[in-house]
């Protein structure tokens, strides 16, 4: 009975999967093999392909992208304060805090919510090793200036590129900025391992010191020369994503089919803000950020959040609440100093987005959204 009563709802977002044939033809061979893990034959290939497919000169699988965050960290040896943005996912922080490293959280640009460049400056201390910035919602980050801030103060650029899968700026792929990008495969992304991630970087070095890290520094049979955790990528969940890899240019398009219909909808309608087109990015249309202006839509986030419920449509207050206000960081930071991250987090709903998604399930929650008005 539960499957059948989600199978009535529409979720924020549903995974891509291939054909189920396909899938069961691309492990079976895992079943002649039983070679599971450690960097097995489709680990080697996803790797290979995916350093194709994103246009980077170096890449690593993960077991998922909060570790691939974690141990990259780890391997640019940071230390002290990391200059960071609070409109992201609970990873980011904690992957900085679990680090030992303090946050000090920037604020963010009102058109795109990514981490604003022109107030990182005066948040640089002597203790500064990085920045640790996020691409939202597919919106890239300003690199270019971030990258002449880190030269300048000589400080690691790390970005979290979760939503940025495929991305480009002007050509070149999302995962060649900063020192490091990092990559979420969970089942909720536009490409997904079921569970995974991955880092891509620019010096060498980086990769042999994830690899010890993730691998228990274990270089052979008699041979371990490194401290390191376990955090390697399953062939089961390697497999998966070289299905979903063979379809990911479908996958996309028919998600800018979707955010297309979205922007039909809402086009000129006054109190609404809508998620932006960068000007040389090519998106990959991840989530459906609408912001709201209760004032002048006539109704809350919160209001169109119940009613969307009410009808079986479950959308996401994403990101809300902000990290520097999480409960575990009580007192710890103030959001007084992120107002417009704090603004946004209290007006933000990200609609259902999937690639299935049907142009007149698109109306219907646009015509629930837009009937909310007073």
């Amino acid at each position: 009975m539960k499957g059948a009563y989600w199978m009535d709802k529409i979720m924020v977002t549903r995974s891509s999967m291939p054909p189920f044939d396909e899938y069961v033809e691309e492990i079976r061979d895992l079943w002649d093999t039983r070679w599971l893990t450690n960097m097995g034959k489709k680990h080697e290939r996803l790797r290979s392909e995916l350093k194709d497919y994103l246009k980077v000169d170096n890449i690593d699988l993960l077991v998922n992208g909060h570790m691939a965050l974690e141990l990259t960290m780890q391997a640019l040896g940071l230390k002290g304060e990391v200059i960071t943005t609070p409109f992201t996912f609970a990873s980011t922080t904690h992957a900085i805090v679990r680090n030992n490293l303090k946050p000090v959280f920037c604020d963010i640009k009102p058109e795109d919510f990514t981490i604003d460049p022109e107030k990182i400056e005066d948040l640089i201390t002597d203790n500064t090793s990085a920045i640790v910035a996020v691409h939202v919602y597919g919106n890239v980050c300003d690199v270019d200036t971030i990258q002449k801030i880190a030269d300048k103060y000589e400080l690691k650029v790390i970005y979290d590129a979760s939503h940025a899968f495929g991305v480009t700026v002007n050509g070149i792929g999302i995962g060649n900025f900063g020192d490091a990008s990092t990559f979420s495969f969970h089942a909720t992304k536009v490409f997904n391992t079921i569970e995974g991630g991955a880092v891509c970087y620019r010096d060498e070095e980086i990769g042999k010191k994830v690899y010890d890290l993730k691998n228990f520094g274990i270089h052979g049979p008699e041979k371990i020369d490194a401290v390191g955790a376990n955090a390697k990528l399953n062939e089961f969940c390697a497999a998966m994503g070289l299905c979903n890899l063979r379809h990911i240019d479908e996958e996309i398009e028919k998600r800018k089919k979707v955010a297309k219909r979205y922007r039909e909808n809402f086009d000129g309608v006054r109190g609404i803000s809508i998620n932006p087109i960068q000007k040389g990015i090519v998106n990959n249309y991840p989530y459906f950020p609408v912001i709201f202006d209760e004032k002048i839509y006539g109704a809350s986030r919160n209001q169109i959040f119940a009613e969307l419920e009410k009808n079986g449509i479950f959308a996401r207050k994403y990101f809300y609440p902000i990290t520097n206000t999480f409960d575990c960081y009580h007192d710890n930071f103030d959001s007084y100093y992120t107002p417009i991250a704090l603004h946004l987090s209290k007006r933000v709903i990200t609609l259902p987005m999937y690639a299935d998604l049907e142009e007149n399930d698109v109306d219907r929650i646009c015509k629930i959204v837009l009937d909310c008005r007073s």
